[in-house]
């Protein structure tokens, strides 16, 4: 059932952990595929390696906070693969800092990378879908979206508006035969987190020892959060929309 033979998908932040594994997902499924990413040279890659695996992808370097570039994305994709079916919003930024510690600029550069690609992207590719019957949305939100975290208030506060955004978007697309749901992961072994580390003044490997303190023990793996997008993604989730899928090994359960 997570079948997706002849489908169109983009994948923003594409060049990632999350996004080039469910960027590779998509292609395994039978997707044909958008990988969309800040870094042209790394998104060049992961569309490479699904050429070389048999599948059809395309690179394209672009700031998805900014609406010509998205504009421009979108009519690329439709001129280059035919359409579009489905659409991973998965870009996205993390700021360790509390509200005190938070300059403006920064702020702003979250909500943009966050939040506003989002809507770009939907307001771009909605009607695209619309006019061929329906598609499939999946927004990457976080677990703290949900529930809070420390010395991460921009970044909570836009993965907030992710999950929000994505039940008004079902509400108001469902109609046209459009789903949207959210992935809302927990800490997931990516390059974010040594990151993070950083930002916070801590050692990378202490930081990683301590984000494995959940019920299954572990942090989860790009490829894990791929299945499940595919899945939402995909005809075998076809009565689940506005949902706020949480994979993050029973850290808020």
């Amino acid at each position: 059932m997570n079948d997706l033979t002849g489908k169109t998908a983009i994948v923003t932040g594409g060049a990632g952990g999350i996004g080039s594994a469910t960027a590779r997902a998509f292609a395994a499924a039978g997707a044909q595929v958008a990988v969309v990413d800040l870094d042209g040279e790394a998104a060049q890659a992961v569309a490479d390696a699904i050429v070389a695996d048999g599948g059809r992808a395309l690179a394209i370097e672009a700031d998805v906070s900014d609406e010509a570039a998205v504009t421009a994305l979108v009519d690329r994709v439709q001129v280059e693969l035919g359409g579009i079916d489905v659409l991973f919003n998965n870009a996205g930024i993390i700021r360790r800092t509390t509200a005190t510690e938070l300059d403006a600029d920064t702020w702003d550069l979250v909500m943009a990378v966050n939040v506003r690609s989002i809507f770009l992207l939907c307001k771009y590719v909605v009607p695209v879908m619309a006019a061929a019957g329906g598609g499939s949305i999946v927004n990457t939100g976080s677990g703290w979206g949900l529930k809070g975290g420390g010395r991460a208030l921009s970044y909570c506060a836009s993965k907030g508006a992710v999950v929000n955004m994505t039940r008004a978007l079902a509400i108001d697309h469902g109609p046209q035969g459009i789903r949207v749901n959210s992935i809302n992961p927990g800490d997931v072994d990516t390059g974010m987190l040594p990151d993070e580390a950083r930002q916070l003044g801590q050692d990378p490997a202490e930081f990683l020892a301590e984000s494995v303190d959940r019920p299954l023990g572990r942090m989860g793996q790009p490829e894990e959060i791929a299945a499940a997008v595919v899945w939402l993604a995909s005809d075998a989730a076809s009565y689940v929309t506005g949902a706020a899928l949480v994979a993050d090994g029973g850290g808020i359960a």
